[in-house]
């Protein structure tokens, strides 16, 4: 089969796609025959070698598919060959045309969404769950600001925070996305550029602040997150790409309080859960993962480089 492969730590351009054997699932595992991989900004810090967790060289990355299973080892009971579904973690990576998963990190692809759609929800999806429900304890009535809402886990956080009843502010740097934003049945839309975002942001709050936070970018905006909350608000840091200073003043007037989150904490009880509850908003359709740009594997290179540039418009995905 085809995949890309890790031989080394760099740029872009060590993804190389390459011939390697085909794979054969062991007991627990599921075989999948991918159709299509979701591409997530920590398979770039990944690939350069600077991220805390390293994979033995070489590797192939990726953690989010979705495809049709091919065989299945003898201790696997909930899916059988011919199965339509999505993966949500593997262990031999996504970026091929085949990948082995544990079956806890397989669930059923739903008849109306797309294999594009199914790579789309693993990191993303999982992300804005854990950081809206887990993390922030998010309530009905409550109001949240997605920073960078036009992405892969903002686009997510719209769709899971209407559904439970939030008031949702999205900020969006581009026409495009901002439009995006507002489609997806964001409250009020905000361009995170504008030299107004403050004044704009207490307006459509009443002079309140939000509650909760879902912060992309921490080092850029966290210090200015902390001015927007409400009492006893929230901050849920998902995302970071350097330091940033803070005024512990603007927490401790409002009792509020910073999170931080992961995915790779989550155990696997609590991501089926997850998930569990992802199948159902899928099937009823109050969950519709957004697909932006779809690129053949082999241009795995290309995506890294697309997936880090600012305006992010739903979700990036290789098709082998």
């Amino acid at each position: 089969m085809k995949a890309i492969r890790v031989s080394q730590f760099g740029g872009p351009e060590v993804l190389k796609w390459e011939e390697i054997p085909d794979l054969i699932p062991a007991a627990t595992q599921v075989l999948v025959a991918i159709k299509a991989v979701g591409v997530n900004p920590v398979e770039n810090y990944v690939r350069t070698g600077t991220y805390a967790l390293k994979p033995n060289l070489p590797y192939t990355p990726g953690a989010d598919g979705a495809g049709i299973v091919q065989a299945v080892g003898v201790s696997v009971t909930r899916f059988k060959t011919g199965d339509s579904v999505y993966v949500i973690g593997s262990q031999t990576g996504t970026y091929a045309e085949q990948a082995l998963a544990l079956e806890n990190q397989v669930f059923p692809l739903p008849k109306n969404i797309t294999f594009a759609q199914g790579a789309a929800l693993g990191v993303p999806y999982s992300t804005a769950h854990r950081a809206l429900f887990t993390r922030a304890q998010a309530q009905k009535g409550e109001s949240v600001l997605i920073h960078g809402a036009s992405g892969g886990v903002g686009t997510a956080a719209i769709q899971l925070a209407k559904r439970a009843g939030l008031t949702v502010i999205g900020t969006g740097g581009t026409d495009q996305g901002q439009q995006l934003i507002k489609d997806l049945g964001a409250d009020f839309v905000l361009d995170h550029h504008d030299p107004n975002f403050s004044q704009k942001l207490l307006e459509v709050t009443e002079n309140k602040g939000v509650n909760i936070i879902i912060e992309m970018l921490a080092n850029i905006n966290l210090g200015n997150d902390l001015t927007y909350l409400s009492k006893y608000g929230r901050v849920v840091v998902v995302g970071s790409r350097g330091s940033v200073e803070i005024n512990p003043r603007d927490l401790m007037g409002r009792e509020a309080a910073i999170l931080g989150m992961v995915n790779a904490t989550t155990n696997a009880s609590e991501l089926e859960k997850i998930h569990f509850d992802l199948i159902e908003g899928l099937k009823d359709g109050s969950l519709k993962p957004i697909v932006g740009q779809e690129l053949p594997l082999k241009e795995a290179a290309q995506s890294h480089e697309a997936v880090m540039k600012p305006g992010a418009h739903g979700k990036i995905i290789l098709v082998p």
